[in-house]
């Protein structure tokens, strides 16, 4: 076994409680997800890990987990552009449709809470998620 073989600590970061507020620490929620480790298993979980990759500010997570059928061909670029206008404080999952491991689509209604320009937001929203060869995969969202 040489250096680079021998598991080190956990960060500080990766040791303290995921932002998707599962209860978990980062590194064994969304962190893998977010490493390309492993794939959420239901819609609840990549919802929950889209959410961390806006917390933490990880466009190309977000821009992956997008269904191609509805990834906007500006999304990288957009994503890019305003990963850093929002800071993202809380999160809420209201409900969530179907969207288990055996199901092909699923709806997940959350509550996310943020600052932008240091005022206080909340968006509410019914997403949408479709299975895309095989992983789970952000379809659309309808704010309300």
């Amino acid at each position: 076994m040489n250096k680079s073989d021998t598991p080190r600590p956990p960060t500080a970061r990766e040791a303290s409680l995921c932002p998707c507020k599962s209860e978990l620490n980062y590194n064994i929620c969304c962190q893998p997800f977010h490493n390309g480790k492993a794939k959420p298993q239901t819609a609840e979980q990549l919802m929950r890990s889209r959410y961390s990759a806006y917390f933490f500010r990880k466009p190309d997570y977000l821009y992956e987990t997008t269904h191609p059928d509805t990834r906007d061909a500006n999304l990288k670029k957009e994503l890019y552009d305003t990963i850093n206008d929002v800071n993202w404080s809380f999160l809420t999952i209201v409900n969530t449709t179907r969207g288990g491991k055996d199901d092909k689509t699923g709806k997940v209604e959350f509550i996310a809470e943020y600052f932008a320009n240091g005022e206080p937001y909340e968006l509410h929203e019914l997403s949408r998620f479709k299975r895309h060869k095989g992983a789970w995969k952000y379809l659309d969202g309808k704010s309300g």
